[in-house]
């Protein structure tokens, strides 16, 4: 199976939404992903792209997704965040993972960055132990903090 690993083009959007339609499944919020083709194309392909998506391509057809973009760390400078790394279930198993990863680690080289960092849910072993295996640490004793849209406004409402 030959595998090739790519930076995403606008056309590819609505195969890289698929992907984050899938993750949503199987980290059990079917219901949560808002974002549209739409979207994803203008943010990440407009004049100031808010992204960077890199794709691994199966025989013509996109089986994973690695979406990063840039930080800032008050205490490390320039950092990377990977935001999602997506391979499709029926598609694990095929060294996918560690190739996007790859792509990943040597963008953030590339950009000279100081750390790359992203989150993973905590019952997710199987990808805990991928990333342990590939040397990051998971750090469990830090929690995710998060404002939705309604915390926003209702946030603005109390000040």
């Amino acid at each position: 199976m030959k595998i090739s690993i790519r930076e995403a083009i606008r056309e590819d959007m609505a195969a890289v939404l698929e992907l984050i339609k899938e993750l949503a499944i199987f980290e059990k919020e079917p219901d949560a992903v808002e974002v549209t083709v739409t979207d994803l194309e203008r943010d990440g392909f407009g004049s100031k792209p808010e992204f960077r998506c890199f794709v691994a391509e199966v025989e013509n057809k996109i089986a994973g997704i690695a979406l990063v973009y840039k930080r800032y760390s008050t205490w490390k400078g320039s950092v990377l965040h990977l935001e999602d790394l997506i391979v499709s279930k029926h598609m694990r198993g095929n060294n996918i993972g560690t190739l996007l990863l790859d792509e990943v680690v040597k963008y953030g080289n590339q950009l000279n960055v100081k750390r790359i960092s992203w989150e993973v849910i905590d019952w997710n072993e199987s990808a805990i132990s991928f990333y342990q295996k590939k040397g990051a640490n998971v750090m469990r004793d830090w929690d995710v903090v998060q404002l939705d849209e309604k915390g926003i406004k209702d946030y603005l409402t109390n000040i």
